[in-house]
């Protein structure tokens, strides 16, 4: 569900949902306010100890978003240096699949870098999946030929391993830019803060003070909130995973190629 927002839909749902816990508690709490002597001492111990849980359960949270946002960037960069080590090993082999596979790095790496920008799970990210699929078939039957005609040569070997480490890291950034936190547990710290801050603002309507803290404080949640949700959505949110080091390279791949041709034997 939450997935599905686009940012600023995701900020108001957030926004209406502590802090209208808040504004409940607050009214909740006045209307009963004449009770307040009753309510206040089981009401003081409850709300304590479940803002202590929610407290944990948001940390627990946010720290699983920083995970896989940090495995994310980590898996761009690890499939750039793939990619970057294939094209320059692929430089090293015989005519023709030298010339015939250069060319197919560059339109790989142009693949790679639309993935970023493709919702993970959409069809968009389904299509740019199959013609890098596609390239990957064209790349590993040039490297067969290759090593089928110099089947004693050092060159062909190690480009087929470099290759192959390329078509692996692909299976890792897909998987790592599929890999959310559980919907469980996001809607648990969702309710669970509701929850919280609402029996906080009732408490404290009980005892006529603290409405603007607790305001502050329902803000503050909503934003410790987003935060988690757009480090989950790579593509979608504020916080994105960032594409430079394959612009970089792709860019490279411009230049003439740093090894020559090599000559046959």
């Amino acid at each position: 569900m939450f997935f599905s927002l686009n940012s600023l839909l995701l900020a108001l749902v957030l926004s209406a949902i502590v802090l209208g816990a808040v504004v409940l508690g607050l009214l909740a709490g006045r209307a009963l306010a004449r009770h307040g002597e009753t309510l206040k001492e089981p009401l003081g111990i409850v709300q304590g100890a479940l803002l202590t849980l929610v407290a944990l359960i948001l940390a627990f949270g946010l720290a699983m978003a920083v995970s896989r946002y940090e495995s994310r960037r980590a898996a761009v960069v690890d499939e750039t240096n793939a990619i970057g080590t294939a094209y320059l090993r692929a430089q090293t082999l015989q005519e023709p699949a030298r010339s015939q596979s250069l060319p197919l790095y560059k339109l790989y790496t142009d693949a790679a870098i639309r993935l970023a920008d493709t919702v993970p799970g959409s069809t968009a990210q389904k299509r740019v999946i199959v013609v890098e699929s596609g390239l990957q078939r064209r790349l590993w039957r040039l490297a067969g030929e290759s090593l089928a005609a110099q089947p004693d040569h050092s060159a062909p070997r190690l480009y087929v391993d470099s290759l192959n480490a390329m078509i692996d890291m692909q299976t890792t950034r897909v998987s790592a830019l599929n890999n959310r936190v559980p919907f469980a547990i996001l809607l648990v710290e969702v309710l669970g803060a509701a929850l919280a801050l609402g029996l906080l603002s009732f408490y404290l309507a009980l005892l006529s003070r603290g409405v603007v803290t607790v305001l502050l404080a329902g803000g503050l949640i909503t934003l410790v909130l987003y935060v988690t949700f757009d480090l989950d959505r790579p593509t979608r949110g504020l916080i994105t995973i960032p594409t430079d080091p394959l612009v970089a390279l792709r860019a490279s791949m411009e230049l003439p190629p740093a090894a020559a041709a090599p000559r046959p034997r």
